[in-house]
């Protein structure tokens, strides 16, 4: 007769108890998993791998102090969001994200150049707003920040971040369309400043006019 698979908590049990190989069993269960996450937070292989390590570490050294009030995996996951983040402070990050989708405003981009724009130019324009995009979203608050960027940057649903972070899928929503339109104000801002060093001062329209 095949042995019953225990459960999570049990397995918690029993390394709080002192058996090793109950640790090595969850270990086996959410490696890839944690791996996966991690890849999609930080982009980037060894970083994920460093992660890994560092959650499981943490897991190893904390896991006598989890309460159960969530299922291990969501406890698991946020673990991992942590560290992850941490790990993305201590490097810049290139965060591709498509600018019309938060902004809303394509018209917006293309104001920006004149019917004599460069194609050099227009990438030079791009690689601004790609910047001034990865810092908006650095300077989102601890809360949003995170919803941001596994809802939108790495395209999750609202129902696996809302296990990922132990939120209520309206609660997900909630922080994702605040997160949207606090991106969206800094980067109309951007470029409203833009538009204005763009634009020719006075005694160039004279210039140009013949007065």
């Amino acid at each position: 007769m095949a042995t019953k698979r225990k459960s999570d908590l049990e397995l918690i049990e029993d390394f709080r108890k002192g058996d090793q190989s109950s640790f090595e069993e969850l270990l086996s269960r959410y490696s890839s998993k944690v791996f996966s996450l991690a890849s999609r937070l930080t982009r980037n292989t060894e970083d994920a791998e460093e992660v890994l390590q560092d959650v499981f570490v943490t897991v190893h050294r904390k896991i006598g102090s989890f309460e159960g009030k969530s299922s291990f995996s969501s406890w698991l996951y946020r673990v991992t969001v942590n560290a992850a983040f941490m790990k993305l402070r201590k490097r810049r990050q290139d965060l591709s994200v498509p600018l019309e989708d938060i902004i809303q405003q394509p018209q917006s981009v293309a104001a920006l150049k004149s019917p004599e724009t460069t194609f050099v130019d227009a990438q030079s324009i791009r690689h601004q707003m790609l910047e001034a995009l990865e810092i908006a979203i650095r300077k989102l608050p601890d809360d949003y920040r995170p919803v941001f960027i596994l809802r939108d940057v790495d395209g999750l649903t609202s129902r696996e971040v809302s296990k990922i972070l132990d939120l209520t899928v309206p609660a997900v929503k909630s922080r994702l369309h605040r997160s949207r339109l606090m991106l969206r104000r800094r980067l109309t801002r951007f470029i409203d400043e833009q538009r204005v060093e763009n634009q020719p001062d006075d005694l160039d329209l004279a210039l140009t006019s013949g007065e």
